[in-house]
């Protein structure tokens, strides 16, 4: 088989980039090693910033966002009992995020792409990437008991920190950047509707805690645990008691319990790999680069990859210059090492490490009375969690 760009995985970032190349008219071929299932049910990531959000809407893909999806004008920061909002619009300039679920965004860009698009072949195991700084480089796969190859002009890695596509950047070529934190998220999907309209994000003595959402039946709430944490050491009773305590207020706020339907836990690191291109092969979304989830930036970053991509790709093929295509790398690390800086500071602001000092957590309450009392640190809050410029 042969197509113009052979496309890695199957989560938003090769969708997204199938469905971007398909509104082109440029021909792609997606190669996903899970079946469509697994893919629309997998949970992740559920803030959209307001460019992936006009990119949806730009591709087609954002009817049932605007119409199921939540929008939020801000957030709530609480520490030391008290509650403090930012207000997104009023520092931006308008802007803000939506609450939808990427299992949603999945769902409809695959529906799309069935639809109208080029072929997305589901339990399609891709082996490996080959002579990818030739001009035919090729990806060998495994389909329905089958190897095949695929060949094309281009190839994007959109499948995963563990998948096959950065590996075929030989180590000598690359460098790794990348941190491990101590502590993870206990994260519980809940059937009670949210106790706040917002995102409340908690800074405790006892450690971090997190309201979320996904719909307006759906909670989403997340606690710090220690790393290494079995979510089974936790009974449902356990995690509502200790959300209660940390989310604790004194202007009489409560949180509301209901059945726990899901329980996980989720590590925190971050990781960034450079370059992101080699030859004729481009990374794209976590391939490439992990943020901690505390800045709402992993989804995000890798819509930015794919747009970026997208427009190189139409622009070789409109003017025959690789001029955009070199850049991809450098143009998507600038955005990728902000997301970082900004994912790290509010992991750091808001969590406490098992080690911390009565010296460490004063300075924590500080910075955090800092943010919320200057209107330039609220401003610098807000423009990052809404986005940053895509491309």
């Amino acid at each position: 088989m042969r197509t113009t760009v052979g496309i890695v995985g199957a989560g938003p970032a090769g969708l997204l980039l199938a469905r971007l190349l398909h509104t082109a008219g440029i021909d792609s071929v997606v190669l996903e090693s899970r079946d469509r299932a697994y893919v629309e049910h997998r949970q992740r990531a559920g803030i959209l910033e307001q460019g992936t959000v006009d990119v949806l809407r730009a591709a087609g893909a954002g009817e049932r966002m605007d119409r199921e999806g939540l929008r939020h004008d801000g957030i709530e920061l609480r520490f030391d009992r008290t509650r403090h909002r930012i207000d997104f619009p009023a520092l931006t300039g308008g802007r803000s995020v939506m609450v939808h679920a990427q299992t949603e965004v999945c769902k409809d860009l695959i529906a799309l792409q069935l639809k109208e698009g080029h072929p997305l072949l589901f339990e399609a195991e891709a082996l490996a990437v080959e002579d990818a700084t030739t001009a035919r480089p090729r990806v060998r796969y495994r389909h329905e008991g089958r190897d095949a190859v695929l060949e094309c002009d281009y190839v994007a890695g959109c499948d995963g920190f563990w998948g096959i596509a950065r590996r075929a950047i030989p180590e000598r070529l690359g460098r790794t950047f990348e941190r491990s934190y101590p502590y993870a998220w206990l994260g519980i999907l809940a059937d009670v509707p949210p106790s706040h309209e917002e995102l409340v994000y908690a800074r405790h003595d006892r450690g971090f805690a997190l309201l979320s959402m996904r719909s307006p039946s759906v909670s989403r709430l997340y606690l710090q645990v220690p790393e290494g944490t079995d979510p089974d050491d936790w009974s449902d009773d356990a995690v509502w008691t200790e959300l209660e305590r940390r989310f604790e207020t004194d202007d009489g706020w409560r949180l509301e319990r209901g059945p726990v339907t899901q329980k996980s836990v989720t590590p925190m690191r971050s990781f960034v790999h450079e370059p992101m291109r080699h030859g004729r092969l481009f990374l794209a979304g976590d391939a490439a680069h992990i943020v901690p989830p505390t800045g709402a930036k992993g989804l995000n970053l890798a819509v930015g990859d794919v747009v970026t991509l997208a427009r190189a790709l139409i622009h070789r093929r409109d003017t025959g210059s690789d001029q955009l295509l070199d850049a991809y790398s450098a143009t998507c690390l600038r955005r990728v090492w902000q997301a970082e800086r900004f994912s790290h500071d509010m992991t750091a602001l808001l969590h406490r490490t098992p080690d911390a000092t009565p010296f460490e957590d004063r300075l924590q309450l500080a910075r955090l009375a800092r943010l919320t009392s200057s209107r330039a640190a609220m401003t610098d809050l807000a423009e990052c969690y809404t986005g940053f410029p895509l491309g």
